[in-house]
């Protein structure tokens, strides 16, 4: 629309430099051809401006502009054709179309540099490197370079240059100093953005080393980002330090102010300062995307009252666009805000997802609901941008719409409409990725699992839970079956060389080893829930209690997130025995990793006292670290608490119990989180380290430890061993968990500077939500090595293998895999 109208006066007309036909929507991607005409001629375009939150105007904009002219050739116009990109080659420029923001010269860098780790093999560490610049297309504005040198002294470069780099102009240059030079490659750009990834490999040496790296010559959207980041690889002969995280957002409604913020990247860094860590896993929600039905694109759908007319809400391209929209932006908003993104830049990220990397209960909530063309939709649009920003991978061609649909309901051909403008790279996985069988049944797309080593002696196993979720199932059987084939070659390929596998770090969505809440479920699934779900509908009775979405108990799709559910209840025991079974077969010790439910635990399984089995030989025995929140609000303490009063000795199955460890002797600080009788769960926000006792004497910078650092919490006397046999799950079943908690060795400083091959696990729980520092207060454990006895197993009785199927009412193959071999 013109500024000007109907002939009135504008204030600016008497202006040489004003332009009349200059658009009055801020959101405009591409001006009027008048404007490009009277703009070539009186200076530089205007700067675009971002101050509206809303993408409505975007969204129509878009849809509008695919809508080609009459086929009249009496129809004048400046009218170019669409140019359409699939996979157009780096470097052969396609035609444009001018759409693009006139500013973007494709040196603006508006989110990153992200750094990835992706695997190590034959002696070369992998990883890589995201940004994100302004403006794109099918033509390629500016191509980046990366430069990458082996870095000076022990500390992270926070800012400026280091030597071998002299800044200039808010970039980094290198100098003369020899350094490997990267080029970019593109993964996907429209006329928005680009996604550029530099695929980086450095050797693994004798000594652990620190690599800086830098982009010259381009220029960055924000101040606090760094010119010029660095990271740490560690010696040949150790293994990785890690950092674990989940939860990093904030729920819908919370008040950010009240909690600081995100103060404990804040603590992650100075941990990162003392002693490095070479890898940041991310256990799922590394990003809350909730804020879509809020005040996002899906607000109008939300509001709608009838479940059965939300259901049937169509997604079309217009709902794509805006979503698409809200997705991207919301990404570059969370992964460049402080201090999050100096973590990101510095500290190499392996992730997998969960549901509010989509939104709130995805996977979770009735069947018939989760087919709905809505939630199709922004599942296949969510998992675009979690394979762009959080595993640095090109995206499908084009995502679900209820516009693209053949007479079959058919979604997979490509949509020509989402690839207007737009390239996108051919698909490729790296060989640490274990791709499904088949798509997920409401993301369209196969999950990636992955196998990565850590380091010498240390591997990372991580499940994919979220893409083939349903209410009744977190995996496909087939996808169990190529996950074990996979581990299984791995661990043996590294058993035949001289550097096995001692530690295996399993990473999931959700928590394995926790109380149950089955009681609750009942309740949520009685038929005393019934008239009160009427009330609700007609009335609003009990309006806190029901979810948005299908109109279901609130509560009960947290509750099915659970591996402890009911209905996951055989999926759960088989993948807790096939582990066992893989421990047994390669005396590895399995470590499992879980966040989701935003407090701190410390879950055993173990097996059964009766056993007469010391931990140092249990095949069964497997820790679960659960993490959560690093940055969204706590559970209230009423709800820590009564988890604490649920926290019974269970029974897997007839060899293994299972229990939580009272790892929390004190709340943090002084503050009186907890009942005196918990002291099993901690409504903290927190994040974990682990760290391997190297077993050739180095501390966790490298160097030998110090006589006597080993302390009280190792013995390693076969009598020592025999103290705790017999011992059930609410006392110490070995030596690492004596003192558990802040005194224990792996809480103080001389965290990881032992020197058996244990493992040192460590909860940070924060102190003071109010502090914008972040400063928290450890707890610790030793996980110690597995000795497996094969001979003292064959005594015990093994139980017939478990049979695991696929609840009927699954829209979903019913094969089946047996579990564990024992």
């Amino acid at each position: 629309m013109a500024a000007q109208q109907n002939g009135d006066s504008h204030p600016h007309e008497d202006d040489p430099d004003y332009n009349p036909h200059v658009s009055a929507s801020r959101w405009r991607h591409q001006e009027s051809s008048a404007y490009r005409r009277h703009a070539g001629h009186h200076g530089a375009a205007r700067e675009p401006v971002f101050s509206d939150p809303s993408t409505g105007a975007l969204a129509s904009f878009l849809n509008t502009s695919r809508i080609d002219p009459p086929e009249d050739p009496n129809v004048g116009g400046n009218f170019q054709p669409i140019t359409v990109a699939i996979t157009q080659p780096d470097g052969v420029e396609a035609k444009d179309d001018g759409r693009g923001d006139p500013q973007a010269d494709g040196k603006e860098i508006v989110c990153g540099p992200l750094l990835n780790y992706r695997r190590m093999e034959q002696n070369r560490w992998y990883g890589s490197v995201l940004v994100v610049v302004k403006g794109g297309g099918t033509k390629i504005l500016y191509q980046p370079s990366l430069v990458l040198r082996r870095g000076g002294g022990a500390s992270s470069v926070r800012a400026g240059a280091p030597e071998g780099f002299e800044a200039s102009n808010g970039s980094a240059r290198p100098d003369k100093t020899q350094g490997a030079h990267f080029e970019a490659q593109r993964l996907y750009s429209d006329t928005r953005n680009t996604f550029w990834v530099f695929e980086i490999d450095v050797p693994i040496e004798v000594d652990e080393v620190k690599y800086e790296y830098a982009i010259p010559d381009i220029r960055y959207s924000s101040h606090h980002k760094p010119r010029v980041n660095s990271f740490f690889v560690p010696a040949a002969n150790e293994s990785m330090r890690v950092m674990f995280h989940s939860c990093n957002g904030f729920s819908v409604g919370t008040d950010e102010e009240a909690f600081s913020g995100a103060p404990l990247w804040r603590d992650v860094m100075r941990q990162h300062d003392k002693a490095p860590f070479h890898v940041m896993l991310g256990g799922g929600d590394q990003i809350y995307n909730d804020g879509i039905r809020v005040n996002g694109p899906l607000r109008k759908w939300t509001d709608i009252g009838n479940p059965k007319k939300r259901a049937e809400y169509p997604f079309s391209e217009s709902l794509r666009a805006e979503c698409d929209d809200y997705y991207l932006k919301n990404y570059i908003r969370w992964y460049n805000s402080e201090p999050f993104a100096l973590a990101n830049g510095q500290i190499p990220q392996v992730n997998i997802w969960d549901d509010h990397d989509i939104i709130d209960g995805f996977g979770s909530y009735v069947d018939s609901f989760m087919r709905c063309d809505v939630f199709r939709g922004i599942g296949g649009t969510a998992h675009k941008y979690y394979m762009l920003f959080q595993h640095h991978l090109p995206p499908p061609v084009s995502t679900y719409t209820s516009d693209h649909l053949d007479a079959n309901g058919d979604d997979t051909r490509v949509d020509p409409l989402q690839l207007i403008d737009t390239f996108v790279a051919e698909p490729r996985l790296g060989s640490q990725y274990i791709r499904g069988t088949k798509p997920g049944p409401y993301v369209a797309e196969h999950s990636i699992n992955l196998y990565s080593r850590l380091g010498a002696r240390m591997a990372l196993l991580g499940i994919d839970a979220r893409t083939e979720r349903t209410r009744r199932q977190v995996n496909y059987p087939e996808t169990y079956e190529v996950i074990f084939e996979r581990l299984r070659h791995e661990l043996s390929s590294a058993a035949s060389s001289d550097r096995p596998i001692k530690h295996l770090i399993l990473l999931l969505g959700i928590p394995i080893a926790y109380p149950r809440l089955t009681w609750l479920e009942n309740i949520f699934r009685s038929p005393i829930i019934g008239p009160i779900k009427f009330l609700n509908r007609r009335f609003g009775v009990g309006g806190g209690l029901f979810n948005q979405f299908d109109g279901s108990v609130d509560l009960l799709d947290d509750l099915d997130d659970h591996y402890t559910a009911k209905t996951h209840k055989a999926e759960r025991r088989m993948l807790i025995e096939e582990l066992q079974g893989i421990a047994a077969e390669y005396s590895v010790r399995v470590t499992i990793l879980g966040g989701d439910v935003h407090l701190a635990a410390l879950g055993r399984f173990y097996s059964n006292p009766s056993l007469k089995l010391p931990a140092e030989r249990d095949n069964r025995y497997m820790v679960n670290v659960v993490s959560s929140a690093i940055v969204n609000k706590p559970p209230p303490q009423a709800v820590a608490n009564l988890l604490a009063r649920r926290n019974k000795i269970h029974h897997l199955n007839e060899h293994t119990d299972e229990t939580l460890l009272d790892l929390f002797n004190k709340d943090p600080g002084e503050s009186n989180k907890t009942a005196d009788h918990n002291h099993c769960t901690m409504p903290s926000r927190n994040y974990a380290m682990l760290t391997e006792n190297s077993p050739n004497g180095l501390g966790m910078n490298g160097t030998a430890a110090a006589a006597g650092i080993r302390g009280e919490n190792h013995h390693n006397s076969e009598d020592h061993h025999q103290s705790f046999v017999g011992r059930d799950g609410h006392s110490e079943l070995h030596e690492g968990e004596v003192h558990a908690g802040t005194t224990h060795r792996a809480a103080s400083d001389a965290h990881g500077h032992a020197s058996d091959g244990s493992l040192d696990i460590r909860i940070n729980v924060e102190i003071d939500q109010h502090s914008a520092e972040g400063h928290t207060e450890p707890y610790g454990l030793t996980v110690p090595l597995l000795s497996y006895d094969k001979a003292a197993a064959s005594t015990t009785t093994q139980r017939a293998p478990e049979v695991f199927e696929l609840p009927p009412q699954e829209a979903t193959t019913t094969a089946m895999v047996t579990s564990a071999r024992q």
